[in-house]
């Protein structure tokens, strides 16, 4: 596998995974109808490729396939997207995406990095050390959804 910088050209890859991503493994914790709001068929390409542009970005590669993703938002301190191909779970590519992001933190000389973690993905983070600020409600399309801030301190 390997890990590399985001490319422009990577982003219909991206939202592909996106989408099937949490329409299937997030599915255990969020309704239809959150599911449907968090990632739509469609999204919007250009903004998303605007923010990992923007954003130091990562894809991780296995086979020529795009298995996973994620992204720092350095002036944010934020830790903005975590997301691994629904056949390519528990393998590692969450820990090893999480680990660059939180090197390039540390690099930028971030303090203490913010994350809002998805029911599903909470666990993940409190295993890496990440600890709770509190629980929301983000509203999209008028469904409400439930994350939680979380942040590690370096």
């Amino acid at each position: 596998m390997e890990l590399r910088r985001y490319a422009p050209e990577d982003t219909g890859e991206i939202l592909r995974l996106f989408y099937e991503t949490v329409h299937t493994v997030n599915a255990r914790d969020y309704s239809p109808e959150q599911l449907a709001v968090w990632a739509p068929e469609r999204a919007d390409a250009s903004r998303w490729q605007q923010t990992l542009s923007a954003h130091q970005s990562y894809v991780a590669v296995e086979d020529g396939q795009i298995v996973g993703f994620a992204d720092l938002d350095v002036p944010a301190a934020y830790f903005d997207r975590l997301y691994i191909h629904r056949d390519y779970q528990r393998r590692g590519i969450a820990a090893l995406l999480a680990e660059r992001i939180e090197r390039d933190a540390r690099e930028a000389g971030i303090a203490v990095l913010e994350v809002a973690a998805s029911i599903t993905a909470r666990p993940f983070f409190e295993k890496r050390g990440y600890r709770l600020v509190r629980e929301q409600q983000v509203e999209r399309g008028g469904i409400l959804l439930t994350n939680f801030v979380m942040e590690k301190v370096f």
